[in-house]
């Protein structure tokens, strides 16, 4: 029997590797997807049935040709986690309008192409899930994160619109908001003052996405929040 396939897209050492950690423990064959690829190469030498490729998601026929890949080698893709993000830090009157497309572009349109790779298959079973990780900028613009938050929040409409319009079909779309600092060695690096409390574990945010795929129709989640016990909100 043939194993169900999880696309994880903006795969590196926080949230992509415990997502594709977690589905194949799971169960799942997994693609491993980034533009880069010697980390997601080394990670899916480590699980049972998972490819890497590269592919920068902002190409459209790049992202056409990577999904063609995992379907002839894994099939059709059941679970999408779109996990790429991108953006510098700036105001408004420190960005330069290059870098306002080039966060859209990788955090929006990328999305886009990923996600009309799998919805033909998916709208046939009638069934499938699509996942997107957000942010807190996804719900609010922080003064030096202009572009980035214009991007993730261009991401969360994409996501309501396509929750909307997919659900029908029995396609379950999500937006988890990441809202706190991912725990991993820079970060800790450059927050070595906290403690624990204040950091997200990558792997109780994979558990959580799991979770959001595994629910019944009747009680579909569209958007939740996680942040660690210390974050003030």
């Amino acid at each position: 029997m043939s194993k169900p396939v999880c696309a994880v897209v903006g795969v590196g050492p926080g949230n992509g590797a415990a997502f594709a950690r977690r589905f194949n423990d799971e169960g799942y064959a997994v693609a491993l997807l980034a533009r880069g690829t010697t980390y997601s190469e080394e990670l899916a030498a480590s699980l049972d049935g998972a490819i890497a490729y590269g592919c920068d998601v902002t190409n459209g026929e790049a992202v056409a040709s990577t999904f063609k890949s995992i379907t002839r080698d894994l099939g059709d893709v059941e679970v999408l986690l779109y996990n790429a993000g991108s953006g510098v830090f700036g105001s408004i009157e420190e960005l330069d309008g290059q870098a306002f497309e080039n966060a859209w572009r990788v955090n929006t349109l990328g999305a886009v192409h990923c996600a009309k790779q799998v919805i033909p298959a998916m709208k046939a079973r009638g069934e499938g899930n699509i996942v997107f990780t957000g942010a807190t900028a996804s719900l609010r613009g922080g003064a030096r994160f202009a572009a980035f938050a214009s991007a993730k929040a261009s991401q969360r409409n994409l996501a309501q619109s396509m929750a909307r319009h997919l659900g029908p079909a029995g396609i379950h779309v999500s937006l988890v908001i990441v809202d706190g600092v991912i725990d991993l060695p820079r970060t800790r690096a450059m927050m070595a003052d906290k403690s624990d409390d204040h950091f997200l574990a990558p792997d109780d945010i994979a558990d959580v996405v799991y979770h959001l795929t595994q629910q019944n129709k009747s009680a579909w989640t569209f958007e939740l929040d996680v942040r660690p016990f210390g974050e003030s909100w």
